[in-house]
């Protein structure tokens, strides 16, 4: 490439292609319907946060048909949204997302801000999920890029098999390409984390129905194994702090009244555990974190 040469992924070509390959293959995913409310993307994107779409569709529907405004869930205790969070995961997100629908519901006329700074302010939402919301649900014109778009990029920018860890130029490279026009923009953004999903997953990718195979680098230079150094894989699940909170979290979201400690403690010791003080520490952790709350000296959702 010469001195001022656009790069050939920079240019009109690629985002055409994958908008229009987004509007014939996208996912029929609930919150993409047009008559889904602001809050609907938000709740979604919480929801989403390092949990599979498939999981999440359910509880989604569940969720909005049961609090379809922010003032809605503001208006029940942040235990119940902590009990609808049900199996997702990490449910902080559940006290979190509570936490926000009272701001929204509180500060912001029961309706989500399309500011992203004022996204910013809301419990629970990060840069990511501000960008997110004012793109899927406002049309608004930035950047966002999650595991997925960061693959795609560095495959069809880069000509990496695989990305490094995020940085800032992550939104440097994706302002590069998102179109001028913004509803295009918007597309874009969803369509890149689309292909990212289902077409150039991380260790299988479909080349061969990827829409833009022939302006991406990685596979022009033959698909080299380059990928950047790999991060420590993770502790395993089973007998992890995480799993011992899980049996708590399970007991206090069936139970139909508070509980004492030493309930508590068997759910959490009721499978494999690393050391004998885990229970304990995944209760006072729960505790700490909000998730259960102390009541006339048993437990119960806050």
């Amino acid at each position: 490439m010469t001195i001022g040469e656009t790069p050939r992924q920079q240019t009109p070509e690629l985002s055409r292609a994958l908008n229009e390959w987004f509007e014939r293959e996208a996912r029929d995913l609930p919150w993409r319907a047009p008559e889904t409310t602001a809050w609907g993307v938000l709740v979604s994107e919480f929801m989403s946060q390092q949990t599979q779409v498939d999981r999440v569709i359910p509880h989604w529907l569940e969720w909005m048909e049961r609090w379809p405004t922010p003032s809605a869930l503001a208006a029940d205790e942040p235990g119940e949204a902590v009990r609808a969070w049900k199996r997702l995961g990490y449910p902080r997100r559940a006290l979190w997302l509570h936490r926000a629908a009272v701001e929204i519901a509180e500060q912001h006329g029961d309706e989500v801000p399309a500011d992203v700074d004022a996204l910013l302010a809301l419990t629970g939402v990060g840069p990511y999920t501000a960008r997110a919301v004012a793109a899927f649900a406002f049309g608004d014109t930035h950047p966002v890029v999650d595991t997925n778009t960061r693959r795609v990029i560095a495959r069809v920018v880069h000509g990496r098999a695989a990305a490094g860890m995020p940085a800032p130029r992550d939104l440097d490279d994706m302002s590069a390409l998102l179109p001028a026009d913004r509803e295009a923009a918007a597309v874009f953004n969803a369509a890149a984390m689309e292909l990212g999903a289902i077409v150039c997953t991380a260790r299988a990718p479909r080349c061969g129905d990827c829409p833009i195979a022939d302006l991406c680098e990685w596979r022009g230079a033959g698909y080299p194994d380059n990928a950047p150094q790999k991060r420590p894989k993770q502790a395993a699940f089973a007998g992890s702090d995480r799993q011992v909170r899980g049996r708590i979290m399970e007991l206090m979201r069936s139970a139909t009244a508070a509980v004492t400690q030493d309930e508590a403690l068997a759910a959490a010791a009721d499978g494999s555990v690393r050391e004998p003080e885990q229970p304990q520490r995944a209760l006072d952790s729960l505790v700490a974190d909000g998730l259960i709350v102390e009541f006339e000296g048993r437990l119960r959702l806050p």
